[in-house]
């Protein structure tokens, strides 16, 4: 169970001070995770809480914070994009390492989970990454705006509509998404890798989870996340994920 949950913040590489949580065990921590939530959303979102929580009755500490421009942290997100929230997976890292330990494990919902993929690379200590309902290419999440694409190009940037919140989207954002090489950092992980994802998914299609555990080298793990869609809404959806994801992890990341 956890012990505490306590409110962090750090500076990623622009000087933006980004907004975390922090779950930790009621003993002390075993080893350390860090969560990378869904596109658009904060680490507030259930499936980050209840990972966090899991992972913390298996011993782990697990840190969930907001990409710059989201929730709590600070930044535009207009100025954002898939680069940037690399970099601030790696910025949580820093500080995991400065302040408490180095995390063992990278865990990303959608986009989040894409980011965690080409992060893992740069973290040294990583020993394991999860991916929840992650799509194939950063490129995918364009999909969420595609009416406004044309505009986007043109005029550098417009305003769209995420989960019912407005955002500005500008040119900058479609060009990085477009130079990600989200199945190259698969292949290039060298750790072992858990993929989730759902058949029903409405948002990020299943077949993206295959070209993620093809291109991704042993050991690799693939979860169906069976009726449950692409946030995990239902009432068991993230609890479920959540226990599947910290029972698979305790074989890679935690010693006794």
């Amino acid at each position: 169970m956890a012990k505490e949950s306590e409110s962090v913040s750090f500076e990623n590489a622009r000087g933006d001070r980004l907004a975390g949580v922090l779950e930790l065990p009621a003993a002390p921590p075993r080893a350390f995770a860090l969560f990378a939530h869904c596109f658009s959303c904060s680490k507030d979102i259930r499936a980050a809480r209840e990972v966090a929580r899991s992972l913390c009755s298996e011993g782990v500490a697990a840190l969930r914070f907001d990409f710059a421009g989201l929730g709590m942290s600070q930044g535009e997100f207009a100025d954002t994009n898939f680069s940037s929230n690399v970099d601030d997976l790696v910025a949580a890292a820093d500080f995991l390492r400065t302040e408490y330990s180095a995390p063992a494990l990278l865990v990303g919902h959608s986009l989040g989970g894409a980011a965690a993929l080409a992060a893992a690379g740069r973290i040294e200590e990583v020993r394991a990454v999860a991916t929840i309902g992650a799509p194939a290419s950063a490129a995918h999440v364009a999909d969420a705006f595609d009416d406004k694409r044309s505009e986007i190009e043109t005029e550098g940037e417009a305003e769209v509509s995420l989960a019912g919140r407005p955002f500005i989207i500008r040119r900058q954002f479609l060009e990085d998404i477009e130079r990600a090489d989200v199945l190259g950092a698969a292949a290039r992980l060298a750790r072992p890798l858990l993929i989730m994802h759902a058949p029903l998914d409405q948002t990020v299609g299943i077949e993206n989870a295959g070209r993620i555990f093809a291109a991704a080298r042993h050991p690799k793990s693939f979860i169906s996340l069976d009726r449950c869609d692409h946030l995990l809404t239902g009432a068991q959806d993230a609890p479920y994920a959540a226990r599947v994801l910290a029972a698979w992890a305790s074989r890679y990341i935690v010693s006794d």
